[in-house]
């Protein structure tokens, strides 16, 4: 480590500068011998050369989490620290001397616990632990009444400690990707929370304080053991996205309607819901729903209303009608219904015209309406694996249609107007009944469309 006088001068190159331009910094002795210390666990383990220092890194570098080993220093005291992939399995006591940090970074090691003296460090606003293997947090967690993020996604926490509830100021907790079967309803006092991830965990269910969270922005609830959800849930006026897939819920509480600020993403899928809510025609705002997985029948009517839906993902369900309140959509992008039960399609969604990819393979569709000529934005159409006999000849004007799969059908002709798709690069004809392949064909592959007959 590069000292001057006095043992008080940290003195190293500014990475990302040039090699001949140094920067003095002063630090307490402390927080010199805390650096040392940490030091000498990276050379014990060849994250850094022997006699090297943990180098000097820029602001915004480290603010970006950019830095794999680095600090960086403010007014003579350490600020910011980031020790990331380095396999750590230990962090030194002397660690809690450099009280005025802000940023820990320390993703990615293999540290099990968490030294007790970090409660010294009281001014820690942002705290970066995730893919360690945390068994737990010691309760003088609650000391760092400033922390605003703690982000512990991949450890093995099993529970987190009372002392949550003093973290009046935390505005992200990220626990995705570990072993929690509870949580503690003191986590209702952070009314702060803009963020949760409790996804990827072994939660059976969740305390009825925690939907007086009504801050809440964004909740990851997935992929746990959820059976049902509280009609608490509607408190939580704030969300803007919400993920309660791959759970176990039989049924939605009707008060999910009441979430009118769900902007962005709404994931249901892999449950084992039978009905979707009618009050989920309420969520007007909602621009990607999720309902793959289940075990639908049917979708309500008013479906229609989420206007500013762009994508809609409804496959492996057991859908057997479409409501023509779909076409309402109209600034759908992607439709994904296959692996469901349909035998037919409204006409209704030939008013789709923002519509990209349409899926609609393994299902028991016998026709397809005229309209869906009208699609004039469609460029995938995957149809494969269904019941169709003919095709109507309006398919012909789908004239952005660069994709189109109509393998494992029972199709005996196709219509003319196939021909004038400009644009189509790929064609999958295998597998029907036709008696003779069109003369247009060889066309299509003349001016280098792949077809597959």
């Amino acid at each position: 480590m590069g000292m001057g006088s006095g043992d008080s001068t940290y003195k190293v190159p500014v990475r990302g500068e040039s090699e001949d331009m140094y920067n003095d910094v002063t630090l307490p002795i402390t927080e010199i011998n805390a650096l040392k210390a940490l030091e000498q666990l990276l050379q014990d383990n060849g994250c850094l050369n022997q006699g090297a220092s943990i180098p000097l890194v820029l602001k915004d570098r480290i603010e970006r989490n950019e830095s794999k080993i680095g600090f960086y220093a403010e007014n003579n005291t350490v600020i910011a620290l980031s020790v990331r992939y380095c396999a750590l399995t230990s962090l030194p006591n002397s660690l809690g001397q450099l009280t005025n940090l802000q940023q820990l970074d320390l993703t990615g090691n293999q540290i099990t616990l968490l030294p007790t003296s970090l409660g010294n460090l009281i001014h820690l606003k942002k705290l970066y632990l995730d893919g360690n293997q945390i068994t737990s947090l010691p309760e003088m967690l609650g000391n760092l009444i400033h922390l605003e993020e703690i982000h512990l996604d991949a450890n093995r926490l099993a529970s987190l400690p009372e002392s949550i509830r003093k973290l009046t100021n935390l505005k992200t907790l990220n626990v995705y990707g570990n072993t929690l079967v509870s949580v503690p309803a003191s986590l209702s006092q952070l009314t702060r929370l803009k963020e949760v991830s409790l996804g990827r965990n072994q939660l059976t269910s969740l305390p009825e304080a925690f939907w007086q969270l009504t801050n809440l922005h964004l909740l990851n609830i997935g992929e746990n053991r959820l059976s049902s959800l509280s009609e608490s849930i509607g408190n939580l006026a704030n969300l803007t996205t919400l993920d309660v897939g791959h759970n176990k819920l039989a049924a939605l509480p009707e008060s999910l309607g009441k979430l009118r600020n769900l902007t962005f993403f709404l994931y249901l899928s892999n449950n084992h819901l039978t009905a979707l809510p009618e009050s989920l025609g309420n969520l007007s705002n909602l621009a990607y729903l999720n309902a793959t997985d289940n075990h639908l029948t049917a979708l309500p009517e008013n479906i229609g209303n989420l206007t500013r839906l762009k994508e809609l993902r409804l496959y492996n369900n057991r859908l057997t009608a479409l409501p023509s309140s779909l076409g309402n959509l109209s600034n759908l992008k992607e439709l994904h219904v296959w692996n469901n039960q349909l035998v037919s399609l409204p006409e209704s969604l030939g008013s789709l015209t923002s519509l990209r990819k349409f899926s609609l393979y393994d299902n028991q569709l016998a026709s397809l309406p005229e309209s869906l000529g009208n699609l004039a934005s469609l460029t995938d159409l995957d149809l494969r694996n269904n019941q169709l006999m003919a095709l109507p000849e309006s398919l012909g004007n789908l004239t952005s249609l660069t994709y189109l799969d109509l393998r494992g059908n029972k199709l005996v002709s196709l219509p003319a107007s196939m021909g004038d798709l400009a644009k189509l690069e790929k064609l999958d004809l295998r597998w029907n009944k036709l008696s003779s392949l069109p003369d247009w064909i060889q066309r299509l592959e003349q001016r280098g469309c792949t077809v597959f007959k």
